[in-house]
């Protein structure tokens, strides 16, 4: 029996956690991923790219092991984790470009980083997300496409020549457009303008009001193609659970009865606490897509533009609540 028989399966490119669980934590174990995987699916989820934000070279790689791992031991956990997002480290440093990422772990891409990360996932990165200034940037994304990897624009001041440069490389998306850039911009030169006008790039943005709020989220959605937009929660472990104290990383998020997932000491936003269901109730009350448009934009769409296809589902087994991550 399908489980996703009578709609159809969510695809979100960027879930750093959900249901409690820290993909990121160094105490992430088999059975909480697999409890995070089955309530994905409960939410009409059909598959993820787990996301691993900013951190040292070496850590990232002994997470994605470690993962992988469990991915080939598990069914569900396979069936669920299409493959893996680097959100970073090739980032920019800067403040608010670098939104909640530990600025001292961004860095410049290198042949021999980049290697690293790729055996790691066991050939199964299947995005990255990089500023195109950073030095080299636009030989990694050569070397990354040919490995089948794609590659995502975002936490960045890319210049237009920095921009022109990374398309020709083979860049094709935006992550989290709108996001991820100091909260004041100059008027009309900023790298929301750079990026929201280059139609050879597909543009995803987080529908969760709070990220960029509808009434501006309309006005983006205007200026790109129907077809070069998808969407994404960039969802934390706050996700499907209770407010209350969270972890991405290294870092600790506080969220708040409002659902917005906060950097400590007033910082700014740290993921999101969106669960995909509730985005594409968001895209239908919102921003006038019908159910059939908001489910592609969050579902058959994310896997086209990813040329990842679809597995065949079956209903997730019960799996006991872990007491902790």
């Amino acid at each position: 029996m399908d489980y996703f028989r009578h709609d159809s399966p969510l695809f979100d490119l960027q879930v750093n956690g959900f249901a409690g669980i820290d993909f990121q934590s160094p105490c992430l174990n088999q059975s909480a991923l697999e409890f995070a995987c089955e309530q994905l699916r409960r939410r009409r989820v059909g598959g993820i790219l787990l996301t691993l934000i900013t951190a040292p070279v070496t850590q990232l790689c002994r997470q994605l092991e470690k993962i992988e791992a469990w991915r080939q031991a598990s069914p569900l956990i396979a069936e669920t984790i299409a493959g893996y997002h680097l959100e970073g480290p090739f980032i920019s440093h800067l403040p608010g470009y670098c939104g909640a990422h530990p600025a001292k772990e961004t860095r410049d891409p290198t042949p021999k980083d980049i290697l690293r990360l790729v055996e790691a996932a066991d050939g199964q990165l299947r995005l990255m997300t990089l500023a195109p200034e950073r030095q080299g940037s636009a030989a990694a994304i050569r070397d990354l496409v040919d490995m089948n990897v794609v590659i995502s624009l975002g936490h960045t001041n890319a210049s237009h020549t920095d921009i022109d440069q990374a398309i020709e490389a083979g860049a094709t998306l935006c992550t989290h457009l709108g996001n991820g850039v100091p909260l004041n911009l100059p008027r009309h030169d900023n790298i929301i303008q750079r990026l929201l006008s280059r139609d050879e790039l597909t543009a995803c943005f987080i529908p969760d009001g709070i990220h960029i709020p509808f009434h501006i989220l309309k006005n983006f959605l205007r200026a790109k193609p129907p077809e070069q937009v998808i969407f994404t929660t960039d969802c934390m472990a706050a996700a499907g659970a209770p407010p209350g104290d969270y972890t991405l990383g290294e870092l600790r998020v506080h969220v708040g009865a409002d659902g917005i997932a906060r950097q400590p000491d007033g910082g700014g936003l740290a993921g999101s606490s969106l669960c995909p269901d509730e985005a594409v109730d968001n895209l239908t009350r919102h921003l006038g897509y019908t159910h059939t448009a908001a489910t592609a934009t969050l579902g058959s769409r994310v896997r086209e533009v990813l040329g990842i296809s679809a597995p065949l589902l079956a209903k997730p087994p019960q799996t006991a609540r872990p007491t902790k991550n």
